[in-house]
């Protein structure tokens, strides 16, 4: 059996129109949550004020890409986004893609001009009564010269404004940076800021059960009571790992022919996955459910590599 015929068999056994815990960003597979909800809320009342850095922060895996993306897809035409999803980048790199992405042109000319002409840009918008605002994802990677930009950056400004805000996503990391003493003028501008959180067990509950609804399910639920609670357990209630071990412990169902996913499935897909924590308990189902599971991706990875 292919891959693709392996994939189209299992989305029929369970009636989806495509998988359901997919690890893509994907903002049609939003699912409202508290934490999310609120960081969103402190990101729009932010913006709003027009200064400012705004800084959101989570653990590996709580959804700050996502989140990333659904801000960047709100802004209005008002709104002029500048995008950086890859902050390794040395001071003068990063200057000139803030330029790139102000579509200004910075061929055969030194970092200062470069400068200058972001001002001039920024200038102009604000003349046009658009904002602008920079995003950055994985701000933990920032250089400490290039963090330093960035205070830089925010000086630029009219009497009455910012030329630019600036919207830091990253990891807890990026708290333990900010809090030295090289960064306390920085950390000093920071207006707003915000962390999301893992989910509870009634969050995850919720989370499971929009994810599959999204994808096309129109049953009654597939994961029953002990397999959430254990999903709770192993996953603590990270997004990352819960689609990890959700979209395992489904294929593990399949395979056995069977409906529901009970939490045989889940400390299989659990004892299978990187980031899963361990649990101790084992039942006489455990090894059946690790060999089929071991078996469904070792035919996954036959079937691409042929």
């Amino acid at each position: 059996m292919s891959i693709a015929n392996m994939i189209g068999s299992f989305q029929e056994y369970y009636g989806l129109d495509q998988q359901p815990f997919s690890l893509a960003p994907n903002t049609e597979f939003y699912v409202e949550l508290s934490s999310q909800q609120e960081c969103f809320n402190v990101l729009n009342y932010a913006l709003q004020t027009g200064e400012g850095f705004i800084k959101i922060t989570g653990e590996v895996g709580t959804g700050k890409t996502l989140l990333c993306r659904r801000l960047l897809n709100s802004l209005t035409d008002d709104q002029v986004s500048v995008y950086i999803p890859n902050p390794s980048l040395n001071p003068q790199a990063l200057w000139r893609a803030i330029a790139h992405e102000l579509e200004i042109d910075v061929n055969n000319i030194d970092i200062h001009q470069v400068q200058e002409r972001i001002q001039e840009k920024l200038l102009a918008l604000a003349v046009d009564n658009k904002s602008v605002i920079l995003v950055i994802d994985e701000a933990q990677c920032l250089p400490e010269d290039s963090l330093e930009a960035m205070r830089l950056i925010s000086n630029l400004e009219m009497e009455s404004r910012s030329l630019i805000q600036i919207v830091l996503f990253g990891q807890p990391e990026l708290n333990e940076l900010l809090a030295t003493d090289r960064f306390r003028q920085l950390k000093q501008r920071i207006s707003y800021s915000a962390e999301l959180k893992a989910m509870d067990d009634n969050s995850l509950q919720h989370y499971i059960q929009q994810r599959m609804i999204f994808a096309g399910y129109r049953g009654m639920p597939i994961f029953d009571d002990k397999a959430l609670r254990l999903m709770a357990k192993v996953t603590l209630g990270i997004p990352r790992i819960i689609n990890i071990v959700a979209q395992k412990a489904m294929f593990s169902a399949f395979g056995g022919g069977e409906k529901q996913v009970s939490a045989s499935h889940v400390l299989a897909a659990a004892e299978d996955t990187e980031g899963a924590i361990p649990v101790l308990k084992r039942n006489k189902y455990h090894w059946r459910e690790i060999l089929l599971l071991t078996l469904l991706i070792s035919l996954v990875a036959l079937n691409e590599l042929n």
